[in-house]
Formats: C-alpha cells, structure tokens, sequence
C-alpha cells in the first residue's frame, strides 16, 4: 500500500484570482485574491482540511504540500516545522516549489513534484501519490489508489457523472486505454474526429482529474527530462507520463470511477463548495 501523498498547493491560483463573483461576502473575495486555493476557508476550515481528512480515511500517513517560496500561511494551520508536523495523526511536511529567475509564474505540476523528489530523495525509490489541492478527491478514490498494485496509476471518472456545464467538462483531458484498462493516451480538447478513438468499450468518455500514483524509481527521470508545454510554457504531469508510457506501455493502470469531484476552480465555486461540505461534512471526526 502506498502511504505517501504529494498535494500540488503552489500554484499561482490564476483563474480564481482573475474570476468574478456576484455572490461572494467580503472575507471570501479577499481569500480568493490573495490565498492558496487550499487555504481558502469552507465552513469554517481551509479546503485542505477535507481533501487530509479523505487521504487519513484512507490510510494515508505522510503528506507533502507543495508550496510558493513566499507562502507561510501554511505553517499556521499545519505546522511551523519544515518537516514531520503531526496533524491529527499525519505527518505533514513542505516542498517549496522555487520559481526560475527568469520567471513570474511557478514552471509546472511536473516541476513541482521533481522540486518534491528532490528536496525528498527518499521518494525517488518510493510510490507516492499526487493531487490538486482544489478537487475533493474521495476517500474510496484515494484508497483505491493507494492499494494498486501497478508500478503507475490513475482515477479514471466517467465524464458523465460529473456535475459540471457541458462547456467545463469539455476542458478537461480525455483518456484512452487498451482491454486491460492500461494507460495509452491523454488528450486535451480532442476535436470530434478525435472523439471516437477515446470512447471506452462501454460506451463511456473518461476523463483525468489529476489524481495519480507513481512509481519513484520509474518515474524521476520523466521528471527531469519533461519538456515545457508548448502553449502554457509549463512543465506538466500528463507530459511526463506519456513519456513514461511510449517506454513503459503496461506500467499505468486507469482505475475506471463514476462519481463527482467537486472542484474550486473559480470564485463561483466558492459558495457552491461550502455548501457541499457543509451538508456532507458538518463534523470532521479525525479519530473515525
């Protein structure tokens, strides 16, 4: 079983910064502009409480946050240690994610787990896991994750049972896999004559939403050698798999899931999360 979690919280949170919002209380609106997406607080807590309550439920131990050089906000909330802050019975560290010099923006989500491997080299020979800290990833998904056997893994949601515009669900990446549901393909905004060749063999379209496990021995090097996106200009988990893949073709099973993921993307997301959480998670009993 895999017991490690790697939460890509370093980002520069454009979208929510840059979005509107019509329905949003003062307080909200400020955390929005100039807090992590993980620290914005729902129903009294900071999102990243509830994605570490799911990941405990489902026997995660050790958690690494990836953070922005600047951002200390994180060790008031889960400890003021670099490393090993115990957190309702996690141990919770920091990666910083360092920004170029000839940059504004961090480089990428594979930047910013290559940054985790080596400022923790003890993963490079370990299976880790690796989420957003924007998506509310079930403790069943986790835990399926954690328990695969494949040296590489992924939540493979059936596009349908997500709760979103049609229009959203259209930007997030189609997945293609063989008979035995290994990994062959990921494609962003595929066009229609594109469509067909990603339709799974029960009909359904599938999508990724971020949510990995991989094999540290196997992957590093696909880290270091990611090449930037030639559009965004960052170096990017997918890009990095796929290479990993045309070398290891039956090393990335896609777990195939039907349930939604919500999601805080945008200011507009705010209000619709807190509700969720407040309605499916009143209590967090951390000793469950």
């Amino acid at each position: 079983m895999t017991t490690n979690l790697i939460i890509l919280a370093g980002g520069a949170s454009s979208r929510m910064k840059s979005s509107l919002s019509h329905n949003l209380d003062t307080t909200h609106i400020e955390q929005a502009n100039t807090r992590s997406k993980a620290l914005i607080l729902l129903n009294d807590r900071p999102m990243l409480d509830y994605i570490l309550y799911n990941a405990k439920q489902a026997g995660i131990t050790d958690v690494f946050i990836v953070v922005s050089p600047t951002d200390n906000l994180f060790k008031t909330y889960y400890g003021a240690n670099s490393s090993g802050n115990q957190f309702h019975g996690l141990t919770i560290s920091y990666a910083v994610q360092k920004i170029p010099n000839d940059r504004s923006k961090p480089l990428g989500t594979a930047d910013a787990v290559l940054q985790t491997l080596e400022q923790y080299p003890e993963l490079q020979s370990e299976s880790f896991l690796v989420c957003n800290c924007d998506n509310l990833y079930s403790s069943n998904a986790i835990r399926s994750l954690s328990m695969v056997v494949t040296p590489n893994a992924l939540i493979n949601y059936d596009r349908d049972s997500l709760k979103y515009s049609s229009e959203r669900i259209a930007r997030f990446a189609l997945t293609k896999v063989n008979s035995q549901n290994m990994l062959e393909d990921i494609i962003e905004k595929p066009s229609e004559n594109e469509m067909e060749s990603y339709c799974g063999l029960d009909g359904s379209f599938r999508v990724s939403m971020n949510i990995f496990k991989f094999d540290g021995s196997m992957f590093y090097q696909y880290l270091k050698s990611c090449p930037l996106h030639p559009d965004r200009n960052e170096k990017e988990l997918p890009t990095a798999l796929l290479n990993m893949i045309k070398d290891h073709p039956e090393s990335t099973l896609c777990i195939p899931f039907s349930e939604h993921v919500p999601d805080l993307t945008s200011k507009e997301d705010i209000s619709i999360m807190n509700e969720y959480l407040t309605s499916r998670y009143p209590n967090l009993d951390w000793n469950n």
